[in-house]
Formats: C-alpha cells, sequence, structure tokens
C-alpha cells in the first residue's frame, strides 16, 4: 500500500507520507446519541482519567471515534465499557430498528 502510495505522490501532490501501524481505533456508536448530552465529555473524562492519551478525534451525529496508541487500546475499551456501564452483571437490551 505505501509503495502505491508514493508512486502516486507526484500526480496527487502531497508532500510526505507517515505510516504508523502501532495505533488503534475506539468508537462509540449509537443513534440515541443524538439526543443525550454529554457522551463525549463521559467518553474523553473515562480516558483522561486512565491516563489514556487520544491522537485523532472522528465524530459524527451518531459515533466518537478516537485514535490512540495500539498498546493502550485494550485498557480503553476497558474504561470505556465501564464508563457506559457496560461491564455489569445485567443483560443487555438491544433496540433493533430499520436502520434509517
Amino acid at each position: 500500500m505505501l509503495t502505491v502510495l508514493r508512486a502516486g505522490q507526484a500526480e496527487a501532490g502531497f508532500a510526505a507520507l507517515q505510516y504508523d501501524d502501532q495505533i488503534g481505533k475506539l468508537a462509540v456508536v449509537g443513534a440515541g446519541m443524538r439526543t443525550s448530552s454529554g457522551v463525549s465529555a463521559q467518553l474523553f473524562r473515562a480516558l483522561s482519567d486512565a491516563g489514556i492519551n487520544i491522537e485523532m478525534i472522528s465524530t459524527s451525529e451518531i459515533r466518537i471515534s478516537v485514535v490512540t496508541r495500539a498498546d493502550t487500546l485494550a485498557d480503553a475499551m476497558r474504561v470505556v465499557h465501564t464508563a457506559f456501564g457496560l461491564d455489569g452483571d445485567a443483560e443487555a437490551v438491544v433496540y433493533a430498528g430499520t436502520g434509517r
């Protein structure tokens, strides 16, 4: 992939190419995020309290994605699960819809 990108550098017009295979992405996704305030704050606070650095953030109406170092990804997942109450003993309830 890097070889293909470098081959097209002059045509595409980018100055440099950086590659890092030691990152991972964690996403919080849900249609209810449109109407629930504080989801971002809850996510960022949980990661901050655990000392997990966020390198990049991407958002939409129903998704918040963060990029962090690969070696902290498992810890990030655990603390976010805890922050949103997804690590309890209670059975999860899933509401299905049309996907629209």
